[in-house]
Formats: structure tokens, sequence, C-alpha cells
């Protein structure tokens, strides 16, 4: 009877150990030896899985005093065959992706006069093909300070776009129209005296128009690389007109480890302007341009070189004239890893045959007369040298040094004033600009740097300084320098906020008076110098949700009326405040 009281004790302490232990493990934990006070739930950070210290330091300023525990069990050997499962890092919870929505509309209002709207949409039509368009608008109306002519203008552009994207291949068809307003509203008071009924009496209005049509075409596991192709029409309210057409195949393979790749392009541009700037003759122009740059890259351990030349052929006219040549460039590259990727040194001489347009002249000064001459540039050779890395992990640099050589540079420089020409029109009052050619060398040196200072928050700096020498009296309305900051700031998670300033140096340009009622003296012409400047620019910007957000910029804080172009003012102070709203269907 003791005996089976005693196997009795012994069978119940056992399945009471069993139980236990199979209690306290659960499937996929650690089995720990020590006792673990838990204080408070832990929550991980970033900085926090850089290292765990072995002996953990507590700063928790109350901790609750351990309960002593004692077991009582007989020291008796128990069969098990229980094996633990491996011990596994417990998990870092991660913070919740931000959703990304396909569409997006945006909208802000500001002094001025100013609406900016901007409206995107893509939707997927398969798991293949897709469509999207995008709206987008930006006006003002005007009224910049002792400004006598009108100075508002609007720019609104539509862009589609119809893509397939297969294992074989990526292609899209993308059409496009834009239609901008703008005002010859730099009349040169500062020069000339005009009466009240010569202002009233001067349209000044110009518009654009753009219709184009392109597409892109990349096959996949082919030795064609991207080819790419547009047509673009794009006319005036002055009766010009203009017709740009080209296509860019390329190919791209692979011999004995060595890599060969050639471009080809043919590029068109042809179009006419009802009258030049005297009002004498129409114009009449047309260069077709055809091309191929083939190169070889050789790469070997730290060092790689690509090598290459570029030939064109180019077909052109103007008015009755024509004008035929060939052209050779230089088509090299050259990098090397100094200290890996930390520190890479590059260098190369390249040059190629720019194709100048009216459109194109048109986007770098809306003020140009429609009465330009249309050539293409000469960019012979530009020899460049430079440096690449990183200073620290979160320090990235970028120096660079170069010497360019162009034949046919376009310069832009402001019309004449005709006092007694019967060529009356809104652009002829000197309040205009036009293109002249000639040769042009830059020495410029460019610096760079890139910092985050943590995740939260970056910073840039750059830098441009150049030399140039022309036969020119001067390289009209290119500065010799120009310098740029930007700061970029996460505040909070709902709150970011950012800054940029950019600096420009002096411009020349020239004035000039024609009075062909002097026979003496019938040319005057001055050479003037436009004043540096500085842009300060902000934004503040609220994350209300995910899909809303709303932002304040504040544009030229400082209320420079600096003038970007001669007799041109900008406007001062600028503020806009909208809204931005994402979203899906």
């Amino acid at each position: 009877m003791k005996m089976t009281k005693t196997y009795q004790n012994i069978f119940a302490i056992f399945f009471l150990f069993i139980g236990l232990q199979t209690f306290a493990q659960k499937k996929d934990e650690n089995i720990g030896t020590e006792v673990v006070n838990v204080v408070k739930p832990y929550t991980p950070t970033i900085s926090d899985a850089f290292k765990v210290k072995e002996t953990p330091v507590i700063e928790d300023e109350v901790n609750t005093d351990k309960e002593e525990i004692k077991y009582n069990i007989f020291s008796f050997p128990v069969a098990s065959t229980f094996t633990p499962a491996k011990g596994k890092a417990a998990a870092v919870d991660k913070s919740a992706k931000e959703r990304i929505f396909k569409n997006y509309a945006t909208l802000g209002v500001g002094n001025y006069g100013t609406v900016n709207g901007e409206v995107f949409i893509t939707e997927n039509l398969s798991s293949t093909d897709y469509v999207g368009g995008m709206l987008r608008h930006l006006s003002s109306q005007g009224g910049i300070n002792d400004v006598k002519l009108d100075d508002k203008y609007y720019n609104t552009a539509l862009d589609l776009t119809y893509g397939s994207r297969t294992r074989e291949m990526d292609w899209n068809a993308d059409l496009g129209y834009k239609h901008q307003m703008y005002n010859w509203y730099g009349l040169p008071t500062d020069f000339i005296s005009f009466t009240d009924d010569e202002i009233n009496a001067i349209n000044e209005q110009q518009t654009y128009q753009t219709l184009s049509l392109g597409a892109k075409i990349g096959m996949k596991e082919s030795f064609m690389n991207e080819t790419s192709l547009q047509f673009k029409r794009f006319w005036d309210s002055h009766g010009s007109q203009e017709n740009r057409f080209f296509i860019k195949p390329g190919i791209d393979f692979e011999i004995e480890n060595y890599k060969f790749k050639a471009d080809f392009v043919a590029d068109y541009v042809g179009g006419s302007f009802e009258k030049d700037y005297s009002g004498i003759t129409d114009i009449s122009y047309s260069y077709l341009n055809f091309g191929v740059q083939p190169s070889i890259l050789l790469q070997q351990d730290d060092l790689s070189v690509q090598a290459g030349a570029g030939f064109f052929y180019s077909v052109g006219k103007y008015n009755d004239g024509s004008d035929n040549k060939f052209y050779i460039f230089p088509q090299v590259k050259a990098s090397y890893k100094v200290v890996g990727d930390i520190m890479i040194a590059y260098a190369g001489a390249e040059g190629t045959l720019k194709q100048n347009t009216f459109a194109d002249f048109v986007e770098e000064n809306k003020f140009v007369s429609p009465t330009l001459a249309i050539a293409p540039t000469n960019q012979q050779y530009d020899v460049y040298v430079g440096l690449k890395g990183k200073l620290a992990n979160t320090v990235a640099f970028n120096v660079r040094g170069s010497y360019m050589a162009e034949d046919d540079k376009a310069f832009f420089t402001a019309n004449p004033y005709e006092i007694s020409s019967a060529n009356v029109l809104g652009y002829t009052y000197g309040n205009s600009f036009g293109v002249v050619y000639d040769k042009l060398t830059t020495i410029s040196v460019f610096g760079e740097l890139k910092m985050d200072f943590s995740k939260n928050t970056t910073f840039g700096i750059n830098g441009t300084f150049n030399s140039y020498t022309t036969d020119q009296a001067e390289a009209w309305n290119l500065p010799s320098m120009k310098i740029g900051a930007n700061l970029d700031v996460n505040i909070t998670k709902k709150w970011y906020a950012g800054t940029n300033i950019f600096f420009v140096g002096e411009r020349k340009d020239v004035f000039t008076t024609v009075d062909s009622m002097d026979p003496l003296n019938p040319f005057v012409q001055k050479v003037v110098t436009l004043d540096s400047y500085f842009d300060l620019n902000a934004h503040l910007g609220y994350k209300h949700s995910e899909r809303l957000t709303g932002f304040l910029k504040l544009n030229n804080i400082a209320n420079q009326q600096y003038e970007r172009w001669m007799n041109y003012p900008v406007q001062g102070f600028q503020f806009l405040i909208g809204a931005n709203y994402k979203f899906d269907f």
C-alpha cells in the first residue's frame, strides 16, 4: 500500500513536470536559462538596430522588485523526447508603407492673380496595357511695378499616352498639345521716351501653339536599344510655323567581353516666318541632319573607357541659299575607381551637332521676335576632367573642369529700335530679342556637394564659374557665375518644409537705335550690364492624410525685381497656397 502510494506520487510529479514544460514552451520560442524581468514593453527604433549590449542598462526610474520563487521537486531523472526549436531573433515592427496612388490633382492660387493647376490620371487597361494623361496650367494676370504694357501670361498643356509592357518589348505613344500666351512688355523706357498714344497703339501679345506626336519602343533581350521618334508642329499668332521630326534608334551588342554600341539619328527641322525684322522679306529654312555615333566599351579592373566618334552630315537651306556640311566629333569617355566606389575620377572629350529650332528658342526666351535666323550649332568638342565620390557616408561631391569650343553658337541679343520705321509691330519697339551666331570657347569649373544630415534633412549646394572668349564684343546674355543651394526638412510625420536660393552673375546685352533720317549717325549702340541677382524661395507642406496635402510656396522672398532679360523685370514677392489630392478609381 505504501509502495503504491509512493509510485502514485512519483507519477503525479512526473506528469506535473511534463505539463509545466508543455505549457511554458511554445513553438518557435527561445528557451531561456535566466529569469527575465519585464519592466515595460520594448518599442524598437532604427538606432537600436546598430548594437545591442550584452549587459543592458536599465534606465527606468521605477523598477518592480522580483518576487522570489522557490521550486521543490524530487531530484529524479525523467526521460523526455522533447527537442527545443532553434531560437529566432525577435522581429522588429516595421512602419507601415506609404500608400501609392495612381492619380493626383493639384490646385494653387496666389498674388499677381496666379493660378497653378495640375491633374494626372493613369489606368491599367490590362496586365500589359495602360493609358495616362496630364493637364497642366499656369497663369498670372501680371502687375509688375512700372511696366507700361500688359505683362500677363498663361501656359496650358495636355499630354496623353498609351503604352504596353510585355516580356518581349515595351512601347508607348504620346500625343500632346500646348497653348501659351506671353506679352512683349519690356519697353526700353530707360533709353526711349514713349508717349501715351504710342504705348496704347502697341499690340504686345504673342501666342504659341504646339502639337506633338511621339513614340518609344524598347526590345528586350535584343541588340536593339530603345528607339525614340517624335513629330512636332509649332506655330504662333504672327504667321510663323515650324515642323520638326526626328528618329533615334540604337544598337548594343557584346563580342568576347567587348561591348559595341552605335547610336543613329535623323533629325529634320523646317519652317518659315512671314517677314524678317525689317519687314522687307519673308524667311524660310530647313535642315536635315544624319548622324551615327559608334563606340566600344573597354573595362579592366577599375578602369572603364568608352571610345568612339560621331559622324554627321547636314543638308541645310536658308532662304535661297544651301549649306551642306560633313562633321566628325570625338566621343570618348573614361572613368577610374581611385578608391572603389568612394572616389571616381573621370574624363572625356565629346562633341555633337545641335539642332536649333524656333520652338527651343521660345522655350528658353519667351520674348524672341518671330523673325529669327535658324541654324544648327557645331559643338566641336567639350574636353573635361572631374572627380566624384563620397567624403563620408552621408556626404557626396562632384567637381569638374571643362574646355568647350563651339561654332555657330546662338546668342540672344535685344532687337534694335527703329525710330523712323514704318514697320510698327508689337515686337519692333526694342522690346524683343533676336539671335546672332558666332564662335565661342568656354572654360568652366563646376562643383557640387550633397549632404544627408539625417533621414529627415538633406542639403545641397552647387556652383558653375565660366570664362568666355568670342569674336563678338561680349558673350551676350551668358552669366559668368551661377550658384544654387537647397535645404529640405521633414519636420514631423505631418509637416515638411524646404528652401532654395540661386545666384546669377552679371550678363551683357546691347541696345541699338536706328534712325534712317540721320545719315551721319544712323546707328547708336550702348552695351548694357545686367545686374547680378539672387532669388530666395521656400515652401511649407502639411500632410493632412495619405490623400490630402496642403502647401504654401513663397517665391522671390527678398522682393528683388531683377531683370532676367534686358528691360524685362520679374514679379516681386510671390506666394501660392493650395492643396494636392491623391486618388484611385
